[in-house]
C-alpha cells in the first residue's frame, strides 16, 4: 500500500475520532473534527455502512493510523502479537506502544508520532547510550531514551517538552525534562493504554 501523503485531518474525519495526528492543533478549535465531524467527500454525510466487516475494518484502520503504520508493517506487528502468549489484542497494543517512535512521543520529545518518527530517523535520540535511527525498534523495561546533546536546542523538541505537561506522561514511563531523558519503568499494561479503539475487533478482522 502506498504511503498516504494527503492532509491528515481527513483521516480523523474518516474515522470520526480525534486521532491526535497534528499534535497541539488537535486540542484547539481548529481541529477538523470540531468543525466538520462527518467523513470527507461528497458522500460523507450519507448513511454509513454498518456490517460487521465494515466496523472491524474501521477499527483496524483507526489503530493503524494512530500509530502511523502502513498495512504491511501493521500486519507484521499483528502476526508477532499472535505468537505471544496471552490475549492477542492486549499483546498487539503493547507492541505498538513499545515502538521507539511512540515512546518518544509519549515522553514528550515530539508533538506527534509522525514528528517522533522523523526525530528518531534523523538520529536525534539514543537508546541506552547508543544512537538509533530505527523508529520501529521495541523498547523493554529499564531502557533509557535520551535526546542527544547536540539536538537539545532544536525548537521542535523544546516546544514539545514544554507542551507535554498538558497531556501527561504514562505511568509506565518516567521523564526527566531537565536531562532530556526518559526511562521505561515497565512494559505497559492494558489499563495504561487509553485509545478510542476496540482491539478485539481488529483481531476478529484478521481471523476471518
Amino acid at each position: 500500500m502506498a504511503k498516504y501523503r494527503g492532509p491528515v485531518c481527513r483521516l480523523c474525519r474518516r474515522e470520526g475520532e480525534k486521532l491526535f495526528l497534528k499534535g497541539s492543533r488537535c486540542m484547539t478549535e481548529k481541529c477538523a473534527i470540531e468543525r466538520r465531524s462527518y467523513p470527507p467527500g461528497q458522500h460523507g454525510q450519507g448513511r454509513p455502512r454498518t456490517s460487521d466487516y465494515s466496523l472491524q475494518l474501521r477499527e483496524k484502520q483507526k489503530l493503524r493510523r494512530i500509530y502511523g503504520l502502513q498495512e504491511r508493517q501493521f500486519r507484521s506487528v499483528f502476526e508477532r502479537a499472535e505468537r505471544q502468549s496471552g490475549v492477542t489484542g492486549d499483546a498487539l497494543l503493547r507492541l505498538l506502544e513499545c515502538r521507539l517512535d511512540n515512546v518518544a512521543y509519549r515522553l514528550g520529545f515530539a508533538a506527534s508520532r509522525k514528528q517522533a518518527r522523523q526525530i528518531v530517523s534523523h538520529g536525534h535520540l539514543t537508546l541506552n547510550g547508543k544512537k538509533i535511527t530505527v523508529a520501529g525498534a521495541l523498547v523493554k523495561a529499564g531502557d533509557v531514551i535520551e535526546v542527544r546533546e547536540r539536538s537539545r536546542n532544536l525548537v521542535a523538541i523544546q516546544s514539545a517538552l514544554e507542551a507535554v505537561d498538558g497531556r501527561g506522561v504514562p505511568e509506565w514511563l518516567e521523564l526527566d525534562k531537565g536531562a532530556f531523558k526518559g526511562t521505561v519503568r515497565a512494559l505497559p499494561a492494558k489499563e495504561h493504554i487509553a485509545l478510542p479503539v476496540n482491539e478485539q475487533m481488529v483481531v476478529e478482522l484478521y481471523s476471518r
